[in-house]
């Protein structure tokens, strides 16, 4: 039997529902023109809360993807991510024949899961007693429904797993996805990460450990990654869900490929629940794996979708960490923040900057990263300020941090059509 091992492994889906929109022409549009997502908070009085703003989805219509009686069972983050998975297979033109359903399987990012049903259970216990708590609550609430419903819709049998390793959730399922699918373990993989978590609960969590901008008076103003007056991180929601193939099955069915995967790293820094290791060492060692992992030198990058969340630490050891892996190359390396526009999505934040380096790749023109006015002598590389910016990019890179000190990165090549 022919090895399957080491398999090339390509993106031929995307579908995209964030703050910037709703589908792919939606988001890039909003996205290369710096446009922000970020307004007044409407899912709830945040009168008195610290923080009154985040990146929430709008216009997005459940009932267009989801059968109107399925949706009092879910929780938001699961209508997102189906809205997600369906874009991503209309996308892609294809669905799953049966015959391929065992090699076909799912893995998904979530940082916190149904957060709001969490609460919304909480009360009717308290309120009402347990017999009034739904019976939809446990199946509502859990982060791996996700792909558990992706799997469902879709017929996709084999693999189903669910990654929670908080703000670096959807980077993590990217790469393991494309493991499999490169390992031959699966041939295609539905990947990508989902969070709504824009609630009562996490905005006054957050407020608690000071990490989110108060800039209230200018929303779209308030994410400035690597700015010198940032002042903390802006939550958002949304989910991404990308389709993996094998090269050769994707070749076959004449899909259209937006990039390859050629590498993924994943480290943990051992040093702290919520701050980086100084100097950035976990995510330094956690790119450097990545390039390993693609087989290729650090002077073959060209762009990087940095982690950039718009929080002191976080800017300022990412930019250590790019400038230990590629020294004299890191002043020639375009980086930037598109949680500028789109907040920080937490365990979806991964996902959606995966779909925005490997259309990034596709389009031949660098994201910017907005807001950027006042440069901070710590933060000293070229983020792509405030305009997009067309460019030759052969490779890309996208990092992703979380809390507990986890970290992913993943490596794109653009597809030439060899």
């Amino acid at each position: 039997m022919e090895s399957r091992k080491n398999r090339r492994v390509v993106i031929t889906g995307i579908g995209l529902v964030s703050p910037l929109g709703v589908g792919i022409e939606e988001n890039w549009t909003n996205l290369i023109q710096g446009k922000s997502g970020i307004r007044a908070i409407t899912g709830f009085d945040a009168s008195a809360y610290a923080t009154r703003i985040a990146g929430e989805v709008k216009n997005f219509h459940p009932e267009d993807f989801i059968p109107k009686k399925e949706l009092r069972k879910m929780d938001p983050f699961l209508k997102l991510c189906l809205g997600a998975s369906r874009l991503a297979f209309e996308d892609g033109g294809f669905e799953i024949p049966p015959e391929l359903a065992h090699r076909a399987g799912v893995v998904m990012g979530c940082g916190l899961g149904g957060l709001l049903t969490l609460e919304e259970s909480h009360k009717v216990l308290l309120d009402l007693g347990p017999r009034k708590v739904s019976p939809f609550f446990i199946p509502m609430l859990i982060g791996n429904m996700a792909p558990g419903l992706i799997s469902i819709y879709h017929g996709a049998k084999g693999p189903n797993l669910s990654i929670q390793t908080a703000c670096a959730a959807g980077t993590h399922a990217v790469g393991e996805a494309f493991h499999m699918v490169r390992s031959g373990i699966s041939d295609i993989m539905i990947t990508g990460g989902v969070e709504s978590t824009v609630t009562s609960l996490c905005v006054a969590g957050f407020n608690a450990m000071r990490a989110l901008s108060t800039r209230n008076d200018e929303p779209e103003k308030a994410s400035r990654p690597f700015d010198r007056d940032r002042d903390g991180f802006v939550l958002g929601e949304g989910s991404a869900v990308l389709i993996l193939q094998e090269l050769e099955m994707a070749l076959a069915r004449g899909a259209r490929i937006y990039a390859e995967v050629i590498g993924f790293g994943a480290t943990g820094d051992a040093f702290h629940m919520a701050a980086p290791a100084p100097n950035g060492e976990g995510a330094a060692r956690c790119m450097q794996m990545a390039l390993d992992d693609a087989g290729i030198e650090p002077s073959a990058v060209d762009y990087i979708n940095a982690h950039g969340t718009s929080t002191d630490l976080n800017d300022k050891y990412e930019t250590q960490a790019i400038k230990t892996i590629f020294e004299a190359h890191a002043s020639k390396l375009a980086v930037s923040s598109t949680k500028s526009m789109t907040g920080h999505l937490l365990g979806a934040a991964g996902g959606v900057e995966a779909a925005y380096t490997a259309l990034t790749l596709e389009r031949q023109i660098m994201p910017p990263t907005i807001n950027y006015e006042n440069p901070d002598p710590d933060c000293d590389l070229d983020y792509v300020p405030n305009q997009a910016r067309p460019g030759h990019i052969e490779v890309a890179m996208s990092n992703s941090f979380g809390f507990g000190g986890t970290n992913g990165t993943l490596v794109f090549r653009r597809w030439t059509g060899k």
